[in-house]
């Protein structure tokens, strides 16, 4: 049975704030594991209203503690955002917390604008270009540290966090082959080189100690209800914030719309269109069709969504319908 795995950014509200969108993830998680659902991540985002994972590994702290079995990490962490070394004490104390359920999921862009990523770096003259340098750097702080090495991380060293590479392009599908690490795709926002990503990373891979074949990972958004109708007005509040962010704005989470029409003009219906591509949106039956499609033809050896719906109530019955369907791909 192929594992089905949730990506969760904390979204917040209109009417709601930060803290009653982590008390929404705590119990959306314990719900998903009761389901089945094999991992729970977080993504980092920073300067967004609607957004509230900036603080990625403490919210990974949150969710682990509320859950028991399920494996929690990020779906990443910006890593030119951070000195290596910060992420190995920050990743090897949540580890050492919850052995054995600690991913840790690395992207190389900013998660946010240009301006943000300089408040966030400031002086510090790393870049995303020297990404595989801090991954490797990275890689070296999770072994057993050596005798005389000057810098370790404590806690980390000998803890060998999984470490996975996430892209919408190709670079970090080579990367990932070269470094025989699992790789997520995301397609959930980036649908154009989801097939040639993975044709890439099969069949450039190379094992490693972490990892004897590939493992790819395809990123999806999903929102199903017990009618079509019903997922396609929920499934609004995702396309409404998608047309915000084109236009400059980064609101808050809006309720759902009977006319989506009327919200976006022809050029920004395309955009979002194309943005969502991979978007599974209504019933059992439609959700389970559209995703028995997609398996076939990526051969995906996992599956991660996200769930961007206002009504919590609804995010929970999604996942309990997407988890009917995992069942019945078996």
């Amino acid at each position: 049975m192929i594992p089905f795995s949730i990506l969760d950014l904390a979204p917040i509200r209109q009417g709601g704030d930060a803290a009653q969108a982590f008390g929404m993830i705590r119990d959306q998680a314990r719900h998903a594991e009761k389901l089945g659902y094999h991992r729970y991540w977080m993504a980092e985002h920073h300067n967004m209203d609607g957004i509230g994972s900036a603080a990625t590994s403490v919210l990974i702290g949150h969710v682990a503690s509320a859950t028991k079995t399920m494996r929690v990490g990020a779906g990443g962490i910006m890593l030119p955002n951070h000195a290596p070394l910060i992420i190995a004490e920050q990743f090897g104390t949540l580890e050492s917390l919850h052995p054995g359920r600690i991913d840790l999921g690395l992207g190389r862009a900013p998660g946010t604008d240009q301006v943000t990523a300089h408040a966030l770096r400031r002086q510090r003259m790393r870049t995303d270009h020297e990404f595989p340098q801090d991954v490797v750097e990275l890689q070296s702080y999770f072994r057993v540290a050596e005798p005389h090495q000057a810098v370790r991380a404590v806690p980390g060293a000998g803890l060998q966090v999984p470490i996975w590479l996430l892209g919408s392009s190709l670079f970090s599908a080579q990367l990932a082959a070269l470094l025989g690490l699992p790789y997520a795709f995301a397609s959930h926002f980036a649908p154009d080189q989801l097939m040639d990503a993975l044709h890439v990373y099969r069949t450039g891979f190379r094992p490693s100690a972490q990892l004897d074949r590939p493992y790819a990972m395809v990123g999806i958004n999903a929102v199903a209800a017990d009618t079509d109708d019903e997922a396609r007005l929920l499934f609004t509040s995702q396309q409404m914030q998608s047309i915000d962010m084109m236009r400059g704005k980064r609101n808050p989470m809006a309720p759902p719309i009977d006319d989506i029409d009327k919200y976006w003009n022809a050029l920004e219906r395309s955009a979002v269109e194309h943005k969502l591509k991979y978007s599974f949106v209504g019933s059992k039956a439609t959700v389970g069709h559209g995703l028995a499609n997609l398996i076939d033809q990526t051969d995906a050896d996992e599956i991660m969504t996200t769930v961007r719906i206002f009504d919590p109530h609804a995010c929970l019955r999604s996942l309990e319908i997407l988890a009917d369907v995992r069942q019945q791909l078996t």
